[in-house]
């Protein structure tokens, strides 16, 4: 592809959308690419601040992302082929087959989503797909499976994933919500609490983290249970520091019975179940974040550009530019990461990235919040009094500024994430030594 001669924001577009050369991108993902900016633009980034200014995205629009079959690209990649194909869902925008589906197609899709600059609107079509529903697909019967799934993939039902408790929350194998069996073993009864549940508020059902067994992680397993229409289940919405369009939710379960069936997988499996679904779940948020972060500085050189101080654009200033030049490379760097790990995930067996990328993960997750909070702060120093106020040539900013902690937080706090990057690579290399010494000794 040539060198595009478009004048384009610098820093507004990841490289390979200036034209410039990439490793990874075939033509199936560029057509990817073009089908995703007009769908989502159109249906999402055009009203994304009017609706997180007012708190809520129009259940309407999920209907049409459902519609357009702009819902199952949240899933990892590969995508559940016989699922879509038995659900006639088995062709996305673009004419892409959902079996040429891999990460550098969801990278693009996930970039799309968070084009707007803010989380939350993105959050509430996707959060619930992206984490719930794989579980299901990869650990639940058959059974479970044709009862929930039709529904869940096609949109016609929506989910979300509830493992965050008020005591429990990067320290998953603290989780307190009991789950006992009924005394003709047909049903679980749950008691206990779930916070912070992004899209709880609207769920169908909640993939639920719960103890059937006694203290840490052996004593975890997952349950599907159904929120609506249920007296003995509380839903409330949460007002959160940002996200105003995510339905972030209070959840409280009051000897709620959940039939045996909607057990996900085997007990006492739930922690390994819930690990399983991290690299996905903290590669989206990275994706996001950076896009947020990219938005953020890209904002703020345009408004220099225009903004007059001291008789001259505020741009002529060598103070902006540094500020600018140190965000900027950070939101590059951010973004180079973010792809590699992206392409890795494409060329490798999920069990392999599991291990080999686990610890990177973490790490690349953990590292986006960091960018998109320094680019938040250094937007809002450059729009001044504007990037304070809630209206405005500054609204965007702002609520850029306010959302930029929930990407340090959620899928893993960022110190918890730090530690477990560096405990998973040094028990790899440790693996990978033993097993050199072992093969030396043959």
């Amino acid at each position: 592809m040539s060198v595009t001669s478009a004048a384009v924001i610098p820093f507004s577009e990841p490289p390979y959308l200036n034209g410039l050369p990439s490793p990874y991108y075939t033509p199936s993902h560029h057509r990817w690419q073009k089908a995703c900016r007009s769908f989502i633009s159109e249906n999402l980034t055009a009203n994304a601040l009017e609706w997180e200014r007012e708190g809520l995205v129009p259940p309407e629009i999920f209907s049409r992302f459902a519609a357009a079959n702009f819902l199952l690209p949240n899933l990892p990649a590969p995508l559940p082929i016989d699922w879509a194909k038995k659900l006639g869902l088995d062709t996305l925008a673009g004419g892409l087959k959902v079996e040429e589906f891999d990460y550098l197609h969801f990278l693009i899709y996930a970039d799309e989503m968070g084009r707007s600059g803010l989380s939350g609107p993105g959050a509430s079509l996707t959060t619930g797909m992206a984490f719930g529903v794989p579980p299901i697909l990869k650990f639940g019967s058959k059974q479970l499976q044709e009862r929930f799934i039709p529904d869940l993939l096609t949109g016609r039902a929506r989910s979300c994933i509830a493992i965050t408790e008020p005591g429990a929350g990067s320290d998953v194998a603290g989780i307190e919500t009991m789950a006992v069996k009924s005394a003709n073993e047909k049903e679980y009864i749950v008691n206990g609490s779930k916070k912070w549940i992004t899209n709880g508020i609207w769920a169908d059902y909640a993939t639920t983290a719960v103890r059937t067994g006694g203290p840490g992680p052996a004593g975890l397993s997952l349950l599907l249970i159904p929120l609506k229409n249920n007296p003995s289940i509380t839903l409330r919405k949460l007002t959160v520091m940002g996200l105003a369009t995510s339905g972030t939710t209070y959840i409280e379960f009051d000897d709620v019975h959940v039939p045996v069936e909607n057990l996900i997988g085997i007990e006492g499996m739930g922690m390994r179940y819930i690990m399983t679904n991290f690299n996905h779940e903290r590669l989206a948020i990275a994706i996001g974040t950076t896009r947020q972060a990219r938005v953020a500085v890209s904002t703020a050189l345009e408004y220099v550009l225009k903004r007059e101080a001291f008789g001259k654009e505020l741009i002529e200033q060598p103070v902006v530019r540094h500020r600018l030049a140190k965000a900027g490379a950070m939101v590059e760097s951010m973004w180079a990461w973010v792809e590699q790990i992206a392409y890795q995930m494409s060329q490798m067996k999920k069990e392999d990235a599991d291990r080999e990328l686990g610890g990177l993960t973490g790490l690349v997750k953990a590292s986006a919040g960091r960018v998109v909070d320094e680019s938040a702060r250094c937007a809002v120093l450059l729009f001044g009094g504007n990037g304070l106020t809630r209206s405005g040539k500054g609204e965007l900013i702002e609520c850029i500024y306010r959302d930029a902690p929930s990407a340090r937080i959620p899928g893993g706090s960022e110190d918890v994430l730090y530690d477990l990057a560096i405990r998973e690579l040094v028990k790899n290399y440790r693996k990978k030594i033993r097993e050199m010494e072992k093969t030396s000794k043959l």
